[in-house]
């Protein structure tokens, strides 16, 4: 494995413990698509992570801890088990795939019935089950990589028509994070 893997997988199962963190009860449901693309919209490579962003990675585990997690197959299968803390819910086709502390769901609607107790589910990836969410997301967590990258799997493009910024966070390039990234929270106008 190489150390982009090995890094970003410490950050992500080190000292996993739910009430650490602060988790915000939202007044009604809130499905919520959360990643981390480039420029180019690029998410990975190979069924990998292309960089290492400490803090983004904990950002990411602060908001999703205590929370369901969507997420397909191949996203599943690209970690070394389902992420602690979370209820982890694999979207596949295949009605035989098993996974370890993870509920299956062969289709949207299955695996939204499935987070029907939380009030703000989350969906982590890959880039075809970002796509199917992007019509029924109601909020988008991005971080945005201010790069681009040589990538197979990408983030769907962003409609302003239908999604407006509410949030931004400007992340200078340092000597320990080379990159420069931004968080960036945007909610839904209006319904597709």
């Amino acid at each position: 494995m190489d150390q982009i893997n090995c890094n970003n997988i410490k950050i992500l199962y080190e000292n996993e413990k739910p009430m650490d963190f602060e988790i915000k009860k939202m007044k009604s449901r809130t499905v919520t698509l959360i990643a981390a693309a480039s420029k180019n919209n690029a998410l990975g490579y190979k069924n990998e992570l292309i960089w290492n962003i400490k803090e983004d990675l904990k950002r990411f585990k602060r908001l999703t801890i205590g929370h369901s997690i969507i997420m397909g197959r191949k996203t599943f299968e690209s970690m070394p088990r389902a992420l602690p803390g979370r209820k982890n819910i694999v979207l596949t086709r295949n009605i035989d795939f098993k996974a370890k502390d993870a509920l299956i769901a062969l289709d949207i609607n299955e695996a939204l019935k499935l987070t029907e107790k939380d009030d703000q589910p989350f969906v982590i990836g890959g880039g075809q089950i970002y796509s199917l969410f992007m019509e029924i997301g109601d909020r988008i967590e991005l971080t945005r990589i201010h790069h681009e990258f040589k990538a197979d799997t990408f983030f769907p493009k962003i409609n302003l028509k239908i999604w407006r910024k509410v949030f931004e966070k400007h992340n200078s390039a340092t000597q320990e994070q080379p990159l420069s990234y931004s968080f960036i929270r945007y909610e839904k106008i209006k319904k597709i």
